[in-house]
């Protein structure tokens, strides 16, 4: 799979120029369905705390505004239902880039078939367990083999957008490179999913947590099934699964990775992959990959793709086992 390209809008939309500071800052604050956390190295920084955590706020909202689904007046939400509406830089950015991810992954990724999410009850609605005639129907009418690789002409034909799969890493990627032009070299993006570089207030590179993936986890970080360890490199880190997003029906599970391909729930012994890469978007969009394609499949994809590291938690007869590439440094 290529490289994505890298993200550049946060540059373009903040903007700042060089000097010094002291201490590292932790920002905090509500994002996405979640608490966000930005820690930098703030004696990089040409901008003091206040200055920051306003910028860092105000995308977050624009990002909100534009890509969120759950949001009824965002860009997204309205060009979903059909409104008139012009899409903004961001939109068409992130178009862009879920174009290129649909064309590499052979389709497994694709941002168009919201209407297969809702139907199963993982998108913006809450049906659930669709009749095969109907999820038929639907991706007779979705998907992104019915658009084309420019934003404007695609967009225009009121397609219906679900950028769940990789909107999070993206956001990590904006508020890194909103950093980045301050001059911050250290620091740890983590919304929901994480953007790390450099090394940590004790001078260490960063160290994040695996977890366990086992049904009803809702709590990150209670308990773990391993360490990644950064070199001090630029990495996004982040980790899919099936075990928060799912629901029980006939003693059957029917968990939220739909298969864009098949449009049905993927039922497969991968239990998550934390897939490490060198921006948060495209480690977004691998991980989902790899819950896509299943085990074995996800396993070769790694082995011969460059620059991509994965660790990944499977059942084995009842049992948790795991398997990691060769340059997944876990501790």
């Amino acid at each position: 799979m290529k490289k994505i390209a890298p993200i550049i809008l946060a540059a373009a939309l903040l903007t700042a120029s060089s000097c010094s500071g002291g201490h590292y800052e932790v920002l905090s604050g509500y994002a996405q369905g979640g608490v966000y956390a930005v820690k930098y190295n703030a004696s990089q920084a040409c901008e003091g705390r206040k200055t920051v955590q306003h910028a860092v706020d105000s995308l977050l909202l624009l990002i909100d505004n534009t890509l969120s689904g759950y949001n009824r007046s965002s860009l997204v939400s309205r060009i979903n239902r059909g409104e008139e509406a012009v899409p903004n830089p961001m939109l068409k950015d992130i178009y862009s880039i879920s174009y290129r991810i649909w064309e590499e992954t052979g389709g497994a990724v694709d941002v168009a078939a919201g209407p297969l999410f809702d139907a199963w009850g993982f998108g913006f609605t809450s049906d659930s367990l669709p009749s095969r005639a109907k999820t038929d129907s639907l991706m007779r009418i979705c998907g992104m083999h019915r658009l084309c690789a420019d934003p404007d002409s695609a967009i225009a034909r009121h397609p219906v957008l679900n950028f769940n799969a990789i909107a999070q890493g993206y956001s990590c990627d904006l508020i890194a490179s909103y950093l980045k032009s301050l001059g911050v070299k250290d620091m740890l993006v983590d919304i929901g999913e994480i953007y790390c570089q450099g090394v940590n207030p004790q001078g260490k590179p960063w160290s994040i947590g695996v977890d366990s993936p086992f049904d009803g986890n809702q709590t990150p970080g209670a308990e773990l099934k391993g360490i990644w360890q950064s070199d001090g490199g630029s990495y996004g880190v982040v980790t899919s699964g099936n075990y928060r997003k799912y629901y029980v029906r006939d003693g059957k599970k029917y968990a939220h990775t739909i298969d864009p391909r098949t449009g049905e729930p993927v039922s497969h012994n991968l239990l998550s992959a934390t897939v490490t890469a060198a921006d948060a978007t495209t480690a977004d969009a691998l991980a989902t990959y790899c819950m896509v394609i299943g085990l074995e499949e996800a396993k070769e994809f790694i082995s011969a793709s460059e620059g991509i590291e994965a660790y990944l938690i499977y059942d084995d007869d009842g049992h948790m086992e795991f398997w990691h590439s060769d340059g997944f440094r876990l501790k």
